[in-house]
């Protein structure tokens, strides 16, 4: 497998800014233009929450009239725009179209996204601005992707960048930010996703759901979904050759695990792997309840090695187990190992509480459990729940 970088060199035929038009109040970096030298065909994957943004009721009805021919995408941070009624969707409209009038380019062919506190409606005046001063700041290079990537960041800590050049034929690049807000039910954040691989319009939106399902779908911070959540991929179609399902996935599971990695107060990444269901869909059913499970969360955090908790919540998750059947092992590190058996026969092993301890308290957790009764499977990766989270999220609009 080809590795994916944690930054973006450039992606033939994309430039991007990142620039300060005033919407935080200090000099941070609050909106980012990408914009494609040709037309793209492009897809775009959104929230399952029934409240949704202006931006993704913008985007959704466009990327439903068509697929091709999209030559930007525009940002803002501060503001969510949702919540906001028809003036919110008037804006939404009129930020794509200030970006056409820049780019040249039919305001159909713009896509817009929003970040920020639900209920508040766009301060147009810094939109224009932030438009009008990325337009000057394009730019394909590592410096300018790593602006723009900064540039759609709110509580985040770190910008998430991913990008893969697969075998000389074409490369595949994205941002994303999200920190909280974050639940594994569509993409529960906001990502660009860029190549210019040859993706055909009937094969675009597929590729991506299946992108999707096994990287965005896969991850929780808090367990609420954003009213906002919008992952979208462009494709110039300029290179030739190579298959890209896998390479998406892989950028894409990248960007994923970084989020959950820069989750709102979190100190430990956790991957909680799930076999041995009746079937796919019941394995990551188990796997999301324990993932989002505020008791297992804080167990972590305080570094519990309270495992009863992870089967409790595997036992709530609405999928019928027997415990008899089951077994559960910790590990530390981010990758597969069944280290401490803890769990079997419907009972606890005699295994080191000094060694549980010790796992979780590393600052990556592997947790598998065998359910024991089919080859459903499911990986979904999650954090630990800690004081920061509450005092980040109880003062928010502060």
């Amino acid at each position: 497998m080809t590795d994916v970088l944690p930054h973006i060199d450039g992606v033939p035929g994309f430039k991007v800014a990142g620039v300060h038009a005033g919407l935080k109040d200090d000099v941070a970096l609050d909106f980012a233009l990408l914009v494609s030298d040709t037309p793209c065909t492009a897809a775009g994957v959104f929230t399952t929450n029934q409240v949704k943004s202006a931006h993704v009721l913008v985007d959704m009805e466009r990327l439903e009239k068509k697929r091709t021919g999209y030559r930007a995408v525009a940002v803002n941070t501060k503001c969510a725009n949702a919540c906001t009624g028809q003036q919110g969707i008037d804006n939404a409209l009129q930020m794509a179209r200030w970006v056409a009038e820049k780019v040249g380019c039919a305001e159909d062919e713009v896509l817009v996204m929003s970040t920020g506190v639900i209920g508040t409606q766009l301060p147009m005046d810094k939109i224009k601005r932030g438009i009008e001063l990325a337009a000057e700041k394009l730019d394909g290079g590592r410096e300018a992707w790593q602006r723009t990537a900064e540039a759609i960041m709110t509580t985040d800590t770190r910008p998430k960048i991913a990008s893969l050049k697969q075998d000389d034929q074409f490369t595949v690049a994205g941002i994303a930010k999200g920190a909280g807000m974050i639940a594994p039910n569509m993409a529960t954040m906001l990502g660009i996703v860029v190549t210019d691989a040859a993706l055909e319009e009937a094969a675009i939106l597929p590729t991506l759901q299946k992108a999707c399902d096994k990287s965005f779908n896969c991850i929780s911070v808090d367990g609420d979904t954003s009213t906002n959540d919008t992952v979208l991929l462009l494709s110039t179609g300029k290179a030739t050759g190579g298959e890209i399902a896998q390479p998406l996935v892989d950028v894409c599971r990248k960007l994923a695990q970084g989020v959950v990695r820069d989750g709102e107060g979190a100190t430990k990444f956790i991957t909680i792997q799930v076999f041995g269901a009746e079937s796919d869909a019941s394995a990551k059913a188990i796997a999301n309840t324990i993932a989002t499970s505020p008791l297992v969360k804080t167990a972590f955090y305080g570094g519990d090695a309270n495992w009863g908790r992870i089967m409790m919540a595997a036992g709530r998750s609405g999928v019928t187990l027997d415990p008899k059947q089951m077994k559960l092992w910790m590990a530390g590190g981010d990758t597969e190992r069944r280290e401490l058996l803890l769990f079997a026969d419907g009972l606890p092993t005699d295994y080191s509480e000094e060694r549980a301890t010790a796992i979780v308290h590393e600052p990556s957790i592997y947790v598998t459990l065998d359910c024991g009764q089919g080859k459903g499977h499911a990986v979904v990766w999650t954090c630990d729940l800690s004081h920061d989270y509450v005092s980040i999220n109880g003062h928010y609009r502060s």
